[in-house]
């Protein structure tokens, strides 16, 4: 921090991307993740953009959307308590590795086996691969990295993650076009299906950088063996210090705005506002590039006006825009506020998951993760499905307008159980 008061040059605070490389000394184990996290991010960012639409080709509902995103998360929660203790006990390369292989596997699974039945099974296994990747990515990042360059490495990955996401949108509006003009003559769903296909290979190449990675370890630290210590080990897991159970609270409700709309945007704009795939895909790829201006602006927001009152001004943006979106008839407005939502909801997991890490000792991270992480899952899963069945019977304007004012009791909700001065307040009274 003393860094940032020194004199410098009228232009160091915009530095090269080389300059910058060098301030924050990210080490080889945090580049070798990256690679891994750059194909996994790339594939499965491509293959949610276009899952609902697959759907939607095939004559799936809100309703039934809804219900098969329920079951993937259903699936998270199943799977996420075990696979923390898992990874508490054995360390977290096995688990990395494990999600590499099986989530794209099952992800390939669901676009060739397309009965609604088998949709739900293949989502619920799915999920159960994929929160994994949800339990080992926030302490393998912590565990990679050090408090001073932790939130550049966060930032790095986040804003990447979008970039190739926003190529991806692009791609995959356009292609239809590119395969006509060819001489091509193919489904659209036919085309949907073997992009899916492809993405679930580009994201199954990360498992090569997975197998050289070397994640440091706090297995030598007494307490470790506490995760082995039957009955205790047990008692140890879901003893919850005050600063995570706040924080799981404000997260809840903030994952309940999350997955009651996110889900469902790219149907609401196919299916709602009747745009065509190529222009859905340029919406998404702009949404993607303001996330990714967002996600390197973080620092300086967090900077400014602290870590807790950013998230709250992000959070109180994604409810603002929700509200206007759901009371607007202009289709160019609309997609104006979508993209402002993209942004807002965007820019406040950085700092969310960044304080959970820094106020969470090493050894407890992996737990807090998965707490986290089953905590988003069983709030996402009643949100997704009831968004679903909600949308089906009263359309998105009444639904959206709810689903604002559940966002500005979110910004609440943080500014009031995470704000400056609760963690030492915690620290006296343990």
């Amino acid at each position: 921090m003393q860094m940032l008061v020194e004199p410098e040059p009228a232009a160091g605070r915009w530095k090269t991307p080389a300059a910058w490389l060098r301030e924050h000394n990210l080490g080889k184990g945090f580049w070798i993740f990256f690679t891994a996290a750059f194909f996994f991010d790339a594939g499965f960012s491509v293959y949610f953009f276009l899952f609902n639409l697959y759907l939607l080709d095939l004559h799936f509902n809100e309703r039934a959307i809804g219900l098969i995103g329920g079951a993937m998360t259903l699936g998270s929660i199943a799977g996420t308590l075990p696979i923390g203790a898992l990874a508490r006990q054995f360390g977290l390369r096995p688990l990395l590795v494990f999600c590499f292989v099986a989530a794209p596997a099952m992800g390939a699974l669901r676009a060739v086996w397309t009965a609604q039945s088998a949709q739900i099974v293949l989502a619920f296994l799915g999920g159960m691969a994929m929160c994994g990747w949800g339990v080992s990515f926030l302490p393998t990042v912590a565990g990679l990295t050090t408090e001073k360059n932790r939130p550049a490495a966060f930032s790095l990955i986040y804003s990447v993650s979008i970039g190739t996401s926003s190529l991806g949108a692009v791609f995959c509006g356009d292609l239809p076009h590119w395969l006509a003009r060819a001489g091509f003559s193919m489904q659209d769903a036919a085309i949907k299906r073997a992009i899916l296909l492809g993405a679930c290979a580009l994201a199954a190449v990360g498992l090569a950088a997975i197998l050289r990675l070397h994640v440091p370890s706090s297995t030598n630290d007494p307490s470790h063996a506490a995760v082995a210590d039957g009955f205790a080990g047990v008692r140890r897991w879901f003893h919850l210090d005050p600063f995570l159970i706040r924080f799981l609270s404000a997260m809840a409700l903030w994952s309940v705005v999350l997955a009651a709309f996110t889900p469902f945007a790219n149907v609401y704009l196919s299916r709602d506002l009747h745009i065509p795939l190529a222009r859905i895909g340029l919406i998404f790829a702009g949404a993607q590039i303001l996330q990714l201006t967002a996600g390197l602006l973080n620092p300086l927001l967090f900077r400014a006006v602290g870590m807790v009152n950013g998230i709250v001004v992000t959070q109180m943006l994604t409810a603002v825009s929700l509200g206007l979106l759901a009371r607007t008839q202009s289709v160019t407005f609309a997609v104006t506020l979508f993209l402002t939502f993209s942004a807002a909801q965007w820019m406040s997991s950085p700092g969310l998951y960044n304080l959970l890490m820094n106020e969470t000792p090493e050894r407890d991270r992996s737990r807090a993760s998965a707490m986290t992480m089953f905590c988003n899952a069983v709030a996402g899963s009643i949100a997704t499905a009831g968004a679903g069945i909600l949308f089906t019977r009263f359309g998105y304007g009444p639904v959206l307008l709810g689903i604002a004012a559940l966002a500005l009791g979110g910004a609440m909700l943080s500014r009031m159980l995470l704000r400056p001065g609760r963690a030492a307040g915690d620290a006296v009274r343990a």
